[in-house]
């Protein structure tokens, strides 16, 4: 294993394990479509479906942080691995549209109940200062599993869609078993960590009211979420770039490829480089890199211009990898990381669904060139406010970094 991630406590690496695990199965999402076509339903019926994947998303993050708060990290993961294993089968038999809609959400909400609960639990067991290493880990382990997917995926679907749920299930099961038989909760101290403004008992509240008088975490979260944005139009509009050149769907498939290759080969070389530099300035570069690379989009026209494009928002991803997750938990009151991260969680789900509808919307109706220089302001914009926020980082934080 890269010495970029050595000295990190036994629980990050189960998280490690099992997310690799987890990802291997990530399998019937990415399938979805085409299992609703080979079932008879029309692309307006599948929009319904779709969209409730999409709402699940907005869901799941804010109740596994409220959980991961109130009843602990590995309970909140063990309701939803098992929640997620059974919404699979329950969309699998799923006899109609609104059935299958309904197993649709179940799975995303219970699936991204999960990762505020691990990131909190990853922020209980890692001192600040190896925080962004943990979490660059954990994203690291998602890179190789969805990479591993991608082609398990496309060989399970021409054998049989019910592999795909087979599959799905069972490694959250595993995923399950690991988190029950595996993992350790350390023992939390309300009053510890950076104290957002509120007491200790405020923080030990049971809502969000602790995120939402956090004045700073609330000037975050919205520059977090354009960048996570611009980097999500990578998953929507560039496969409609693909198309509109005249290339295959195949074309798209070596992209997400190069993608993936790139990440999984530089994600422990460039965060050992990276790791001892301010964070903020850091994710501010790395978001303007994603932008450019993104914006380069609207350029290419042929494989190797495509090409030429993921390898800059690549690099960008790269750099930015768990950045974002660790400053959030370093703001975070110890009794209140689970909401912490669950609001963060919220964001990326709100930036993903964003590039779904408005993403698309802009690349269709006001033209795909307005849609790249759109994500190249936006990009740069927020990375130079990012960059603003340096200070106000430092101070609230600084005390965490002593310790």
């Amino acid at each position: 294993m890269p010495s970029t991630f050595r000295g990190l406590p036994p629980t990050v690496w189960t998280l490690f394990a099992g997310t690799i695990v987890n990802r291997l199965g990530h399998l019937v999402t990415p399938f979805l479509v085409f299992l609703l076509a080979d079932r008879g339903v029309t692309g307006a019926e599948t929009s319904y479906v779709l969209g409730a994947l999409g709402a699940g998303n907005l869901l799941g993050p804010a109740l596994g942080g409220v959980l991961a708060d109130r009843i602990g990290r590995r309970p909140t993961m063990l309701i939803g691995l098992l929640g997620a294993a059974a919404a699979q089968g329950a969309l699998f038999l799923a006899p109609g549209l609104w059935t299958m809609a309904a197993a649709a959400l179940l799975i995303s909400a219970a699936s991204a109940t999960v990762g505020p609960a691990a990131y909190a639990l990853m922020a209980d067991s890692v001192d600040p200062e190896r925080r962004q290493r943990a979490y660059a880990l954990f994203g690291w382990g998602v890179n190789i599993g969805t990479a591993v997917a991608g082609v398990l995926g496309g060989f399970l679907a021409a054998h049989g869609y019910w592999l795909l749920f087979a599959v799905d299930a069972g490694t959250l099961l595993v995923y399950a078993t690991v988190v029950a038989t595996r993992l350790r909760e350390p023992l939390r101290t309300p009053g510890a960590g950076a104290s957002a403004g509120d007491d200790g008992k405020a923080a030990a509240g049971l809502g969000y009211g602790v995120v939402f008088r956090d004045r700073l975490l609330l000037a975050l979260l919205p520059l977090f979420g354009v960048q996570l944005f611009v980097y999500s139009l990578t998953e929507v509009a560039l496969p409609l770039a693909v198309r509109d050149s005249g290339l295959s769907p195949a074309v798209y498939g070596a992209m997400a490829a190069v993608n993936a290759v790139l990440v999984v080969a530089l994600q422990p070389v460039v965060t050992a480089r990276l790791a001892r530099l301010p964070q903020l300035p850091v994710q501010a570069a790395g978001s303007a890199l994603i932008a450019l690379g993104v914006a380069l989009t609207g350029l290419a026209d042929s494989v190797a211009g495509y090409a030429a494009s993921v390898v800059v928002w690549s690099l960008g991803e790269v750099v930015v990898a768990g950045i974002a997750a660790s400053v959030v938990a370093s703001l975070a009151p110890a009794a209140a990381r689970g909401r912490y991260q669950g609001a963060f969680g919220w964001t990326w789900g709100v930036a993903r669904f964003a590039a779904l509808t408005l993403g698309v919307t802009l690349y269709t109706g006001l033209g795909a060139a307005a849609l790249w220089w759109i994500a190249l302001g936006a990009g740069l914009a927020t990375a130079a406010a990012t960059l603003a926020l340096r200070g106000r980082v430092a101070a609230r934080t600084a005390h965490d970094l002593a310790a």
